[in-house]
């Protein structure tokens, strides 16, 4: 295999914080060197307790992110309050920039606070780091807060080739990602470039193994493949038992992974080259 024809792949785990079980996959997998990523959930009741181990993973061998929510209190309760509300507001011009502001100055500092350090990048749960109103600010606070150390952004553009009719990874796009793309380049601001693993949670475990393989095949280098396992079924918690299966197939994975033309390497993205502009 020629080195240089490697692919580097980030594998990201979302939603830690929000149960001791996902926290316990999360660093399982980080350990094993089956995923390089988690985004980091700084409202949620298991934030604390997680964030003591999370503090000891070492930044070269997985990149921590704030997986930003908005419009809740901190709460031990995971159960999701309505996106469609949140989507409404935000393109009705009804979202205030000023509240939006406070809720990410809150969340970037009890991040900093918890792990002594800045977020490696910052997504959206639910992808509402890209509804309008909401990127516009991210963007401008992260450039002004952070300089030229800024975090990377989750960009979440469908991987290609597209598939004739739209799919779930179209429609998210479609909510403002190719906004948030323009406003991190005006900034100078790091972004990945596909993300991959969107599906409807709708999976038995084989099938889902078979997304996850060719997933992995299709990936270039910047794509980011989010995931959301669990290592048990806790009440309230959404998607309890594709959490399980995405835990268990997750867990089977090694790399380097053999593939045409060299090798595909689990990477954080901080830590692959920068991708030239008209690549992303």
């Amino acid at each position: 295999m020629t080195a240089g024809r490697d692919r580097f792949l980030c594998i990201c785990a979302d939603d830690f914080g929000m149960s001791a079980g996902i926290n316990a996959a999360v660093l399982e997998l980080i350990a094993g060197g089956r995923i390089c990523a988690a985004s980091c959930m700084v409202l949620r009741g298991a934030w604390t307790a997680g964030a003591v181990a999370l503090r000891r993973v070492d930044p070269a061998v997985a990149d921590l992110g704030l997986h930003l929510e908005l419009g809740r209190p901190p709460s031990d309760s995971p159960r999701e309050p309505p996106l469609s509300s949140l989507v409404a507001a935000s393109y009705l011009g009804l979202l205030r920039p000023g509240t939006v502001r406070a809720d990410i100055r809150e969340q970037l500092a009890r991040f900093e606070d918890a792990l002594g350090r800045p977020p490696a990048f910052v997504d959206g749960h639910r992808h509402v780091h890209q509804l309008p109103v909401v990127r516009d600010v991210l963007v401008e606070e992260i450039a002004f807060r952070y300089g030229v150390a800024a975090p990377w952004l989750r960009s979440t553009a469908p991987a290609a080739p597209r598939a004739l009719l739209p799919t779930k990874a179209d429609l998210i796009f479609a909510l403002g990602g190719c906004r948030l793309v323009s406003l991190a380049a005006a900034r100078g601001i790091r972004i990945s470039r596909a993300l991959l693993g969107v599906y409807g949670f709708d999976s038995d475990a084989r099938s889902y193994r078979q997304h996850l393989a060719q997933w992995i095949s299709a990936c270039r280098s910047g794509d980011v493949l989010l995931c959301h396992p669990a290592c048990d079924l806790a009440p309230g918690v959404p998607h309890g038992i594709a959490r399980l299966h995405e835990y268990r197939a997750l867990g089977g994975l090694s790399f380097p992974i053999e593939a045409q033309g060299g090798d595909i390497v689990l990477r954080p993205l901080s830590r692959q080259p920068l991708l030239a502009a008209s690549d992303a």
